[in-house]
């Protein structure tokens, strides 16, 4: 797999490190959601981004819809709690992601889902993240995002207005309380010429 990835005029460190969690902003959305937003917390983001788009093990999967089995407008790699993640700096997010909200979530953030949008043409529909325990009880996902930016839409579950947080190369967004029950969030798709973003999204034990 090859994409074309112009390195960002914004991201200009040497190496990629992390920032400081406590510069964080949380935005409370109602009946017990919130979402925190941090931009710009990995620094040297180029450099994972070109691991990213590596040969990880991408795979391409299929979903019946109607009659007919087409393919997810995304590529994806899952990474359980034993396996190795593709570069140091996703290892050391992981932990500075429970030292700074294993208290309030009460465990620890174990795996990681990728999701790679190679352009415009992939997406994500309206969903919540809603298969295991977070379909009954208030959890978190973690996601920080590598490469071209694109907004995470949210909405309350139902339909109603939507919330939009851009999300750009070395953003952090976590959703939190009971998000994932009470509310959707989305990727749309764009005509907009926009090059490869990849999604890690940090999970904990049986959220999914």
């Amino acid at each position: 797999m090859t994409l074309a990835h112009q390195p960002s005029m914004w991201d200009l460190a040497d190496e990629a490190s992390l920032g400081r969690l406590d510069a964080v902003v949380r935005h409370e959305l109602g009946q017990g959601a919130w979402v925190d937003h941090l931009p710009g917390w990995v620094s040297g983001s180029d450099e994972v981004l070109e691991v990213l788009l590596g040969d990880i093990g991408w795979r391409e999967d299929r979903r019946q819809m109607y009659e007919r089995e087409v393919a997810v407008p995304r590529l994806l790699r899952w990474y359980g709690r034993e396996e190795r993640l593709p570069h140091t700096l996703l290892t050391e997010a992981r932990g500075e992601l429970n030292r700074h909200y294993g208290p309030e979530l009460g465990e620890p953030f174990v795996s990681a889902g990728m999701c790679l949008y190679r352009d415009g043409r992939d997406s994500v529909a309206w969903h919540g993240d809603r298969i295991g325990r977070g379909r009954s009880t208030d959890t978190m996902v973690a996601i920080v995002s590598f490469g071209s930016p694109r907004p995470l839409l949210l909405r309350p579950l139902g339909g109603g207005e939507s919330l939009r947080f851009p999300l750009g190369h070395g953003d952090l967004v976590v959703m939190g309380g009971s998000c994932q029950r009470t509310w959707e969030h989305c990727i749309p798709k764009t005509t907009k010429p926009v090059g490869p973003r990849v999604s890690v999204q940090f999970r904990p034990r049986g959220v999914a």
